[in-house]
């Protein structure tokens, strides 16, 4: 009986801490992104912590890449990263991990050129893996966790 009603007491516990978690849960969306209609969120925000979807190198409002390959894409892949990241109470200094997806992985050492230009050390945790299928037939794409900033 004692332990039912410890196990009772820690769901509850469970449960409040869940809706606590859930009213402090905010789906972000610009314009631009709104206009392009994607079933997800531009980024989600959990208390401090700022999740942004995957940006590929579109140019903004439209489905059509940047012209020019990898390297085009992921300075604007980077410079929409900042900008969400700005609209939402962030920036690059509070990013502290990212994901990169590369449509050939013979691109990273290209990729970590332009990435060192938008990020200075110490430098975000970050994965980076191969990918095939990227959304828009992207040679990129690049997803990031931040913190608001205080």
């Amino acid at each position: 009986m004692h332990l039912t009603k410890l196990t009772l007491g820690f769901l509850a516990c469970c449960l409040l801490a869940n809706n606590s978690l859930a009213a402090n849960l905010l789906h972000h969306n610009s314009a631009l992104q709104e206009s392009l209609g994607f079933p997800f969120s531009e980024a989600v925000q959990v208390g401090d912590t700022l999740y942004l979807s995957g940006q590929v190198g579109n140019i903004p409002g439209t489905s059509e890449l940047v012209a020019g390959g990898v390297g085009p894409e992921v300075v604007q892949i980077l410079t929409q990263i900042k900008l969400t990241l700005e609209r939402y109470g962030s920036d690059m200094d509070h990013v502290v991990k990212c994901t990169l997806f590369l449509a050939d992985i013979n691109d990273w050492p290209a990729v970590n050129a332009i990435y060192r230009q938008h990020f200075k050390a110490p430098y975000p945790a970050r994965s980076a893996l191969a990918a095939s299928g990227l959304a828009l037939n992207a040679a990129a794409e690049i997803e990031c966790i931040a913190v608001v900033k205080p």
